[in-house]
């Protein structure tokens, strides 16, 4: 009896999670690895009606897709590995990547963690008084000396670059100093897109890096437009401009009169006429 109760429980299990797969446009897959019970419970409640969030068995997902007959699905299964967290929603995966990256924390380091940045121990008083520390923290290649009955770092030292792991010495220096190496939430490991899976370095943008090759690829268009005299919305009133200026130029070297010009050209004329004076009293002798 309690095997068929299971068994009934597995089955019902399987006819939700297929109902799940046919429900929405896009199907997430996030590492559970590292990630807190708060963090996970706050980002339901600030993804909630965006995202539905659950924990599925890999064997039953994959049952309920080999049941679905989905060629589309095939490629979800294929990527079930370890403990994962399904995102089922409609939200542009993209978007949705950049969500759960601003939702990351950073936490105390643990021998064998990766550095989620470059770290740099600036120099200066560690804040703590002189003994043991000093060997830890020279172990680990930092430079100190006693400052006013404090360990000082005499200089900025860089101790794990950003994807090293971090090990056991380093992970208990920079939980005495109080540093933060490691970040700590939801990664997307793949989106399922109609059939297609966007991998993990796919769904990294850069938002810093994305936003000034815009501004560069805008400002060196806007240049190529300008040096054609191609009309758009965003140059015409410059091209207007640049044009109203080297007609006036023109218009002023071929003394051509016009109601822009004649005030200049009057000022030109008056002002060419008492330089052709002054030139003449000075080629007169005087008597």
């Amino acid at each position: 009896m309690p095997s068929q109760q299971v068994l009934k429980e597995k089955i019902d299990e399987i006819e939700e999670i297929k109902e799940l797969l046919k429900g929405y446009k896009y199907i997430g897959i996030a590492s559970l690895q590292k990630v807190r019970a708060a963090q996970l419970q706050e980002l339901k409640k600030n993804l909630a009606g965006k995202v539905y969030m659950r924990v599925l068995k890999n064997t039953l997902t994959k049952l309920a897709i080999e049941d679905m007959k989905q060629d589309n699905l095939k490629t979800l299964a294929e990527n079930l590995e370890g403990a994962n967290l399904f995102l089922f929603t409609d939200l542009n995966p993209f978007k949705l990547a950049l969500l759960l990256e601003r939702g990351k924390v950073k936490v105390t380091a643990k021998s064998g963690d990766i550095a989620a940045m470059d770290v740099v121990i600036p120099a200066g008083s560690t804040g703590q008084p002189p003994g043991p520390i000093i060997g830890q923290l020279n172990a680990v290649g930092l430079p100190t000396r006693i400052e006013s009955g404090s360990v000082s770092v005499t200089k900025d030292t860089l101790v794990v670059r950003k994807d090293e792991t971090i090990s056991q010495r380093l992970a208990a220096v920079l939980s005495k100093l109080g540093i933060k190496a490691v970040e700590a939430g939801l990664s997307m490991r793949a989106v399922l897109d109609e059939g297609i899976i966007i991998g993990e370095d796919l769904l990294k943008i850069d938002l810093e890096g994305t936003r000034k090759n815009l501004e560069q690829s805008h400002g060196e268009a806007f240049a190529l437009s300008l040096s054609i005299a191609y009309p758009t919305p965003e140059n015409i009133v410059v091209l207007l401009q640049t044009a109203h200026q080297k007609a006036f130029t023109l218009s002023l070297n071929a003394a051509v009169p016009t109601k822009e010009t004649i005030a200049d050209l009057i000022r030109k004329a008056n002002t060419e006429m008492h330089s052709l004076n002054n030139a003449v009293e000075k080629a007169t002798p005087k008597t």
